[in-house]
């Protein structure tokens, strides 16, 4: 069964976010969209390139309302360490999600059951918490911030005009498709 148009499961987690510790839950993201950016682990090779892509265009996302969470089944306390020691992940200003008990990565199906450790999924959430967007990556494939951000916007364009559609390789202020008996055929 796919997670698209489904809400997101209960969950509880300790963040790092800006030099401290926060709580989230499921219901911080109501009322605003969320993606949750799932990576298998802290210190490693492909992940922190990942983070810093994200880092350099979050001012882009806080711009659209989206909040960021990158998930791993890391501790909050080596989420710290990892942004104390490194360049890259030391530029992240959106919360860090810890999740050692794997029951977000679990919820959002992407755990790895043999390696305790999450799948690089992507997630994008309305604010009435539900999934829009699934994207799941093989553990030596990494993902673009700016794709991702072209998605958000295409997800927040069909929310705001749902008799619209955004075609392949659509991009902001370009013409959508409106679905009609009319175009059948002739595209």
């Amino acid at each position: 069964m796919s997670l698209i148009n489904t809400e997101v499961k209960p969950f509880t987690a300790t963040a790092f976010h800006n030099g401290e510790f926060i709580d989230v839950s499921e219901e911080s993201l109501k009322g605003k969209w969320s993606v949750f950016f799932f990576y298998p682990a802290d210190f490693t090779f492909i992940c922190p390139t990942e983070l810093g892509d994200l880092a350099d265009n979050y001012a882009e996302f806080q711009k659209l309302g989206v909040e960021i969470y990158s998930v791993s089944t890391d501790t909050h306390f080596t989420h710290k360490a990892w942004h104390d020691s490194s360049e890259t992940v030391g530029k992240l200003q959106f919360p860090m999600l810890a999740d050692p008990t794997l029951q977000i990565s679990r919820n959002f199906e992407v755990l790895i059951e043999e390696s305790g450790l999450a799948e690089r999924g992507t997630f994008v959430i309305d604010p009435d918490g539900k999934i829009q967007i699934v994207e799941i990556n093989a553990g030596n494939i990494g993902r673009n911030a700016e794709e991702l951000l072209r998605k958000v916007k295409a997800a927040q364009y069909v929310r705001e005009n749902p008799n619209e559609v955004c075609p392949a390789k659509w991009k902001e202020g370009e013409e959508t498709l409106a679905p009609s008996l009319d175009l059948v055929g002739k595209i």
